[in-house]
Formats: C-alpha cells, structure tokens, sequence
C-alpha cells in the first residue's frame, strides 16, 4: 500500500510520523518525480491504470523536449577558439581531417570528431656539441645552438613518432658533413657564418623529407676551438695569420698613399713635356716665320739686309764680352768716365764702348760708293 494513498493517513516514512516506519515505497518514487517533470514541462498526467494502484507516466511531449534540449547542448559543445598562436587539428573517429587557423569554430561534437590545440609560435632551443674531423685532417670542437617551432601541425602530430629526435639527428648529420667538407683554417676564421648557413639549410632539408611539420628558425655556431692538447700550436698560427693580415693592411694603405702621387707626378711630367714640346714648336715656328721675313727683305735689298745682318751680329757678340775698345786715331773724354761705377751698376758686366772706321769694320767700305769715312758706334 503505497504510503500517500487517499484515507490512508499520513503515512511519509520521511516526516518521522505515522505508526508505519517501514522503508518507502520506490514506486511511489517514480511517480513524484514524474509528475514534477511533467509540470516542469507541461505534460498532463496519464490515465489511471486498470489497477487499484495505476500510475502516471510521462507524456510523449515531454521526452521529445528534453531530447531536444540534450542534442541542443551536444551540438554546443562543438563549439572551440583556436587562439592567434595555436592552429586546431580536427580528427573524425581518430583521423585527421583538417586543420584550423585562429578563431572561432565548430565541429560534430564527440565522440565523432575531436580538436587537439598546437601552439605554433612557441620556440624550442637545444644545444649540440660534438669533436669533428676536418677535410684537412685536423681535429676541432664545434658547438652551436639551435631554435625551431612547428610549422605544420597536422605532421607534427602524426608524420613523424619523435619530432625532437628527428631533428637533433639531422643537426649532428649536417655537421658532421659540413665541417667535415671544410679546412680548419676556414672553420676557425672567416667561415664561422658560412658554416652556420650551410648547416641550417641541410638540416631543413632533411627534416622537410621526414614530414616533422618543423622549421629552424636560427642556427648559432659558438667560436671553434682546437683540441687542448694542441691549442697553444694553434693560438699561435692564429696569431701569425693575424700579423700577415695587419701587414697586408699596412701595405695596402701605403700603396694607396704612393700610388696616387705617383701617378700625380707622372701626369705633372707628361703636362711638362706637352708644355716644352709646344713651346719649341712655337719658337721654331717663330724663328722660321722671322726668317722668312728677313730673306724676303734680302731679296729686295741685300746689300743692307747684310750690312743690317752684321751689324746685329758684331752688337750681340760686343755686347756679351767686358772688353772696352777705343779708337787710336783720336782722344777725347769718353778716357776719363767711372768706367767701375759703370760695371757695377750693369750688374758686374762693363758695357762696350767701341770706336772704329767703317772702312776698316764694315765689308762694303771697299766699294766705289763709299759711305762716310768714319762711323763712331756704341753697343752695350
């Protein structure tokens, strides 16, 4: 008899009240919570059932809303964000599907699809350091850093089983075959960033083959060092390489101080001998263009283009010699003049003073039109 029959007196074995202190019924359970679902959303009670003790169920009505509101909020929690440094790998019963960039999505909620977050943007650094062996057979400790992030999700994931150890493989691959291609000078001097470029490039290569959905996104070499036991040998090869390089430098630097003024001086030469080569040129043109003018006044009148020809002669010859001549035949005051005074105020050179007959000087006195009988003349 269920514990709230009509007449049956308060029976609640909840309220501690009534005679009967028995366990409760569970069907009459049921049936309350029914009944409030059913106010809850509407229902209205069912018939009673052919039995004293009939039930009420819930009405059809009802379950279609609450499975309404069920597949409502399945689908809601198909609903994700993918952050700006994360990238979504959507899988459909466990296979890859596709890849989402930021924002807000939806996918069939589980368990038919699934999201895994990769944060692309994060950046993994590892160091590698190992002793090498060189083209030239020389030993030498490289050490060299290395950062990388995920490029490709989708691979990352599921391309490769250990993307970390993949690439930590590839790096000691690229340099043992780039150090093991180059000499030790190159390696311990101007190569440092060759070496790193090289090195960066293999192992991109080699990674992108195995699909790790991994880039590298720097390589940074440390300082090769020699081997312990010969680094004192080696310090100083550095330093006599040094030494050649300051020498070549110096040298350099005063080439490039001689050179220019040499090349100066020579043009200033060259300049020189255009400038003489043009000046004899001119006088010698000059003197044949004064020549010219002197044979064409000799063709007109010889006898006193000669005569003007000698006198210019014997005035250019008396007038470089210090000798003081004088005519015998007569005396006047030209003995008594401050003959000293005279040279210094010439300069140490006398001036000549010269007295004869034009009978005797000139080479046309013994021609029958003689001129006059004497001719007194000076030339300094």
């Amino acid at each position: 008899m269920a514990w709230n029959e009509p007449g049956g007196g308060n029976k609640d074995p909840w309220s501690g009240k009534g005679g009967d202190q028995g366990p409760p019924d569970l069907d009459e359970v049921v049936k309350k919570l029914q009944e409030k679902f059913s106010g809850i959303f509407g229902g209205g009670k069912s018939p009673k059932a052919e039995t004293e003790g009939g039930r009420h169920g819930p009405s059809s009505t009802s379950i279609g809303l609450i499975l309404v509101v069920v597949v409502l909020v399945w689908l809601a929690s198909g609903i994700y964000i993918i952050e700006p440094a994360e990238r979504g790998v959507e899988l459909r019963f466990g296979a890859y599907s596709a890849t989402t960039d930021p924002g807000p999505h939806w996918h069939i909620p589980y368990p038919v699809e699934e999201v895994l977050k990769v944060n692309v943007d994060q950046i993994s650094s590892f160091r590698h350091k190992a002793t090498m062996l060189t083209r030239d057979e020389n030993i030498v400790d490289v050490e060299l850093t290395v950062q990388s992030r995920i490029q490709d999700a989708a691979d990352y994931l599921f391309q490769d089983q250990n993307p970390e150890k993949t690439i930590r493989d590839a790096i000691e691959t690229s340099v043992r075959e780039i150090i093991g291609k180059s000499d030790l000078d190159f390696i311990l001097t101007e190569g440092r960033s060759a070496i790193a470029d090289r090195i960066l490039s293999t192992a991109q290569g080699l990674i992108d083959d195995y699909k790790t959905g991994l880039v590298i996104t720097s390589v940074n070499t440390q300082p090769a060092k020699p081997p312990e036991q010969v680094k004192n040998a080696f310090d100083d090869a550095i330093k006599a390489r040094e030494d050649k390089e300051r020498l070549e430098n110096k040298a350099e630097a005063y080439a490039n101080e001689v050179i220019p003024r040499a090349r100066g001086e020579a043009a200033r030469q060259v300049a020189d001998a255009k400038a003489y080569k043009e000046r004899v040129i001119a006088e010698a043109e000059g003197e044949s263009s004064r020549f010219l003018a002197v044979l064409t006044e000799y063709q007109r009148a010889p006898q006193v283009t000669r005569e003007r020809l000698y006198l210019d002669a014997v005035e250019t010859m008396l007038g470089q010699s210090s000798k003081v001549m004088l005519d015998s035949a007569g005396s006047n005051s030209l003995m008594y003049l401050p003959l000293d005074k005279l040279i210094q105020q010439t300069g140490g050179q006398s001036p000549s003073v010269q007295s004869y007959s034009t009978e005797a000087a000139s080479p046309t006195s013994t021609r029958p039109d003689k001129r006059e009988s004497t001719r007194g003349r000076s030339v300094r």
